[in-house]
């Protein structure tokens, strides 16, 4: 069995692979273009597997963000992860996108704050989201929550709190709307979850022996994905 982990995300609309040795990053790529995940992931993958001359027998195991995010995003990252892992003959971790987006916006500031809250935008004032410690735990559910000036304000109370992610500038913009400005202890980063925030927790799964059933393993889509009306032709 191999040493490496590929690393996969693809829960918004910037999609990106990475290669870690362990929770040592050694190689990324990243695209920014949304709606285009079908195109581009798998030549991510690819490359960066081919530059960096692993061969997939080499990989200890992949490791994709498992949602919640965008529904065929998600479908897309963990199809090729599984296939990735089964023609592999390796291992396949799931990782929260919201624990990537924390660890990421962690990495982006390199400052200490007591809770890290990451958010994925799910249409108007609703977001996806949990709250982390400062060492990127999760401390509480996942949830889909509908925001208010209100929302995180035991937080804010107790320390600085960073919020992150492309539903947090909407949360900016409410606080300083509702409050007249942002309140001190909040900071707002428009963080996107990129797969070398993976490799940590993705390194500790692969130490612990916590993967995912190859064969049943399903995106984490948190709510129902209903999808809109076919117009009808003219």
């Amino acid at each position: 069995m191999g040493k490496f982990i590929l690393l996969v995300e693809s829960a918004t609309d910037t999609c990106s692979a990475a290669l870690s040795d362990g929770d040592v990053l050694l190689a990324q790529k990243v695209c920014r273009i949304a709606r285009s995940h079908d195109t581009v992931l798998a030549p991510l993958v690819d490359g960066i597997l081919k530059e960096n001359g692993v061969k997939s027998s080499e990989l200890a195991a992949v490791a994709v963000s498992e949602g919640p995010g965008s529904y065929m995003g998600l479908r897309i990252g963990v199809s090729l992860a599984k296939g990735i892992a089964y023609a592999a003959k390796t291992r396949l971790i799931g990782i929260s996108t919201l624990a990537v987006i924390a660890r990421c916006a962690v990495e982006e500031t390199g400052q200490r704050f007591s809770h890290i809250v990451p958010m994925i935008d799910a249409g108007r004032m609703e977001v996806y989201t949990a709250v982390f410690d400062g060492d990127c735990l999760q401390k509480e559910k996942t949830e889909a929550r509908i925001l208010d000036e209100n929302s995180f304000r035991n937080l804010l109370e107790e320390g600085p709190v960073l919020f992150a992610g492309n539903g947090a500038p909407k949360f900016g913009r409410l606080l300083e709307e509702k409050l007249g400005a942002l309140p001190k202890n909040a900071t707002i980063l428009d963080q996107a979850p990129l797969a070398s925030g993976l490799r940590t927790d993705a390194a500790k799964a692969l130490e612990e022996g916590r993967f995912a059933d190859l064969a049943y393993f399903q995106p984490f889509y948190l709510k129902e994905f209903i999808p809109g009306k076919q117009k009808k032709l003219l």
